[in-house]
């Protein structure tokens, strides 16, 4: 009889550890180009963390931000919406005439239009104010641009409002802390929880230790190219932080680890500074990543071949913790094979740097494209003059050299046909 209550408990104490709600992490590299990872096969850059997090993931490795730039790529991340939905198009508002970028933040134009930006955001049902109504602590680290963490719906975080980060860049490149403070706090009020580490890693300025760039000094003659690929390892060290941290908690194994990359960056050698076809651009450079979800009690280790987007991050999550998604949302739960693998097309619009009329999307807009299958058609917007469609074929041209639109005319129909069922300004 003894025997058999202990069992009894053990089993009931088995249901409730598989009731309890689902943590989640999400881990948000920036300015990180797709090919820059061990497991997406680079022959210098050691991530060995991260291999491990992939090797353990549903992977897609043609995984897609929809704008190449970091405030509305992370924006879509935190919504589950296209910039043009969540109007968070550009990374600041307009400039006015005459001033320099640096002149027109410490005007009042500038922090009204900040404040306008915010408020888009105070508008949508972000992640976080999702998971706080169903009791979750909710904690902002690292990049973030709309004001103080609270824009977001997050419990807790770094930034006090600064202009895409203040205190809460220090997370990753100089301390943990916060994050491990969250942790215990969630364990001792035993509180699901989300954290959102999005530090400025691999971002310049690319400052790696020491040890670092003396391993990648040997591995090429440019010292730009040196920085950067240490400042990759230097991220993943930190990702072998963040778990140790969830293990030592006995957290690992009921958390949700998300990763994505906000942009793409593919590094200039000869300056500082990224190449042409990268951030910005429409080009894989700037918005191809991989996206993995690990959560082995819950979806098995796959390596993917289907196209996905970070605006099907989102309802992914919210599927994977039983909580109901908004209707409005465009993106797939990718854990559903059937859904993912009979749609061939993803799609996304880039936007210049500083918004033209902040409450019209497409003022900004310079460029739509649309991914269907192998075959990626740009098609340029009024801002972009002279300029016109481009079609690669991605599988035989990764780089998108040969532009294959002067031989592709139905091709280009068909597909600006498809692309203006999504948004056609």
């Amino acid at each position: 009889m003894k025997h058999f209550i202990i069992a009894l408990l053990a089993t009931l104490c088995l249901a409730k550890a598989e009731e309890a709600p689902l943590n989640i992490v999400y881990i948000i590299s920036d300015d990180h180009c797709w090919t820059d990872y061990g497991f997406m096969g680079h022959a210098q850059v050691k991530t060995p963390h991260l291999d491990q997090l992939a090797k353990e993931s549903l992977l897609f490795q043609r995984g897609y931000v929809p704008s190449s730039l970091c405030c509305p790529s992370l924006a879509t991340i935190l919504t589950g919406k296209f910039p043009h939905q969540h109007k968070i198009t550009s990374n600041d508002p307009p400039m006015p005439k005459g001033m320099t970028p640096q002149q027109s933040r410490k005007g009042n134009l500038f922090q009204q239009g900040r404040d306008v930006m915010n408020g888009f955001m105070d508008q949508q049902k972000t992640l976080p104010r999702l998971l706080t109504e169903k009791g979750y602590l909710t904690l902002q680290t690292g990049k973030w641009w709309q004001g103080p963490y609270t824009h977001g719906g997050f419990t807790h975080g770094m930034t006090k409002g600064g202009r895409h980060g203040d205190e809460g860049l220090d997370i990753g490149r100089k301390t943990m802390k916060p994050i491990d403070e969250f942790l215990d706090l969630s364990v001792k009020e035993k509180k699901p929880f989300f954290v959102w580490y999005a530090p400025l890693l691999p971002h310049d300025p690319h400052t790696p230790p020491e040890r670092l760039l003396e391993k990648y000094k040997k591995l090429t003659p440019s010292i730009h190219q040196a920085r950067y690929w240490a400042m990759i390892e230097w991220f993943d060290e930190t990702i072998g932080q963040l778990r140790a941290s969830l293990e030592q908690r006995n957290l690992l194994e009921n958390t949700l680890i998300v990763y994505v990359a906000d942009n793409g960056w593919i590094q200039n050698p000869d300056n500082p500074k990224y190449a042409p076809k990268s951030k910005q651009s429409p080009y894989d450079g700037g918005l191809r990543t991989p996206i993995f979800f690990r959560c082995p009690k819950k979806i098995p280790a796959l390596d993917a071949p289907d196209l996905a987007s970070s605006v099907d991050i989102m309802p992914t999550v919210l599927h994977l913790a039983g909580i109901a998604a908004p209707a409005d949302l465009p993106g797939l739960n990718l854990t559903d094979k059937d859904k993912r693998s009979k749609r061939d097309s993803i799609y996304g619009a880039c936007f210049t740097h500083n918004a033209v009329d902040l409450q019209v999307p497409a003022s900004s807009l310079r460029w739509r494209w649309v991914i269907q299958n192998d075959w990626k058609l740009i098609i340029p917007a009024a801002l972009e003059k002279d300029a016109q469609p481009e079609l690669y074929h991605l599988a035989k041209d990764p780089r998108e050299e040969n532009n294959l639109a002067a031989q592709e005319a139905e091709r280009i129909k068909s597909m600006k046909a498809l692309l203006n069922t999504w948004w056609q300004p």
